[in-house]
């Protein structure tokens, strides 16, 4: 678990630094994408699932969908 937190905690550091940089390119793309899939495998997983959830849900409530 603790190369696992590591290595979550790498590419979210590599995702920032890209997306300040307004430099995302391809490499950049495969390491947020790989930043997707280890967040995925953690518990924030599920509030971060919901959290989308209820946004989506508020979101067709105020277009009317």
């Amino acid at each position: 678990m603790a190369l696992s937190v590591s290595a979550l905690v790498l590419f979210a550091i590599l995702c920032i630094i890209f997306i300040r940089n307004k430099q995302m390119k391809i490499p950049h793309a495969i390491v947020a994408a790989l930043f997707g899939f280890m967040l995925h495998e953690t518990t924030v997983a599920t509030s971060i699932n919901s959290l989308l959830a209820n946004l989506a849900h508020s979101i067709s409530g105020i277009t009317g969908g």
